[in-house]
């Protein structure tokens, strides 16, 4: 028997943080062309949450537009209950959702030091804790976790430290819980891309940054997580699949 390496998603449900604009709404999309329902997180893009849910819609799937600031305790537990009330189940979590500040090491005062971990790190346990039981009831429970290339092999990053020592919480949160809940039937992995071409601060020079010659598309970080929900992907757990062109593979390429 061949493994398919499709993913047919009918029936399930998934939830995608900051799904409203660029990478997470390519997500979103995504996985609704694989069958699912989708759940569209925002923070305050009410009106591109709105347009994706259309665009899910459009597709022949539900979608769902939540707003809830993930910095803020317990705003993560509100998120999964509205998402269960309104879609009635939940298979899939993707927390793609990321705070990205650059700038001085020192130069983030310490509310925004910890705004970003509470965004970055603190918010995906918070909601993998709060979706387990569904994500159990699932019996294809998946969490993926949305990382950045280099994460296991890690330098000095001055510009954006805050971000890194949150990628880097996250994978060891990725391996932990993909230890601790797979006897539970869910799986828990990671998939970090480099250089994105919607990305904020995309190097002018990027042929230089990127051995491949080009930033990632949406569609090659959503093949990853489409990969990882097929029948192919199926015994994968606690990995970490860099989506990067090659980005990073020396030592002498960093984030700026």
């Amino acid at each position: 028997m061949t493994a398919s390496p499709t993913a047919d998603l009918t029936g399930r449900v998934a939830l995608v943080t900051g799904a409203a604009r660029r990478t997470g709404r390519g997500l979103a999309l995504a996985l609704a062309r694989a069958g699912a329902d989708v759940v569209v997180h925002y923070g305050q893009a009410r009106q591109d949450a709105e347009s994706a849910v259309a665009e899910i819609a459009a597709l022949g799937r539900r979608g769902f537009a939540i707003s809830a600031d993930l910095a803020v305790p317990g705003q993560a537990e509100a998120l999964i209950e509205a998402a269960l009330t309104q879609a009635g189940r939940l298979d899939v979590l993707v927390n793609n959702v990321g705070n990205y500040p650059l700038g001085d090491p020192l130069g983030l005062s310490p509310d925004q030091f910890r705004a970003t971990l509470e965004t970055n790190l603190t918010a995906p346990y918070a909601l993998i804790r709060a979706a387990l039981p569904a994500l159990v009831a699932s019996g294809a429970g998946h969490v993926i976790n949305l990382g950045y290339a280099g994460v296991e092999h890690l330098v000095a990053n001055t510009r954006a430290m805050a971000y890194q020592i949150s990628k880097a919480g996250l994978l060891v949160l990725t391996r932990s819980l993909a230890q601790a809940l797979g006897p539970r039937g869910v799986r828990v992995n990671m998939v970090s891309p480099g250089h994105i071409d919607n990305s904020i601060d995309l190097p002018a020079d990027i042929k230089s940054h990127v051995p491949l010659g080009r930033p990632a598309q949406v569609d090659d970080i959503a093949g990853a997580v489409l990969f990882l929900l097929s029948p192919a992907g199926g015994y994968i757990t606690g990995a970490n699949i860099e989506v990067a062109g090659g980005y990073r593979l020396s030592l002498a390429t960093t984030l700026e």
